[in-house]
């Protein structure tokens, strides 16, 4: 006989699933890397599904376990090894003219060179989750999360405008 906790944990998780692939993705470029940490993020999020009140949605518990996971994870890589020269150089991103899906990586890698606090802002922004919501997820203020969010995307507009400048560059 099955426990209804673990059929009610097991549901929930695959419904948001997403939500730790999006995290690893944004936080690790190496595959093994977000491998290995989206199963410690599921191995935190069993660890910790009891402490789960209900006080907010499922998404927003499984958001905050899932970025707080990646950023230990991605504390206790850095103390264990040194980036391997083929991560600290960036391959440049395919070229933008129409092209969602490169677009999309080049935002993505953009994200990921912003500081963590405000790479976590972007991720749970770009999903759509209220100003609330992130406030709980990060224990910023709703307004404080407002005016990160604007200088944020001022940034990364900079650095875009900068990534398409250069492609365009070694394009001509």
């Amino acid at each position: 006989m099955e426990d209804p906790v673990d059929d009610s944990f097991i549901q929930q998780v695959n419904r948001n699933l997403a939500i730790a692939h999006k995290i690893s993705r944004v936080y690790f470029i190496d595959p093994d890397d977000r491998e290995d940490v989206v199963q410690e993020m599921m191995y935190q999020l069993w660890r910790s599904y009891k402490s789960f009140d209900g006080r907010s949605k499922f998404s927003t518990w499984m958001y905050s376990v899932c970025l707080n996971t990646a950023l230990t994870y991605k504390r206790k890589e850095k103390k264990q090894r040194l980036d391997p020269i083929g991560d600290m150089h960036h391959e440049i991103a395919a070229t933008v003219d129409g092209n969602k899906e490169g677009a999309i990586t080049m935002l993505l890698e953009t994200i990921r060179d912003l500081p963590p606090l405000n790479k976590a802002i972007m991720l749970l922004y770009l999903d759509e989750l209220s100003y609330d919501e992130i406030a709980t997820i990060t224990g910023l203020t709703k307004s404080n999360v407002g005016v990160r969010i604007v200088r944020i995307k001022k940034d990364l507009e900079v650095e875009m405008k900068k990534k398409i400048k250069s492609i365009e560059d070694v394009n001509i």
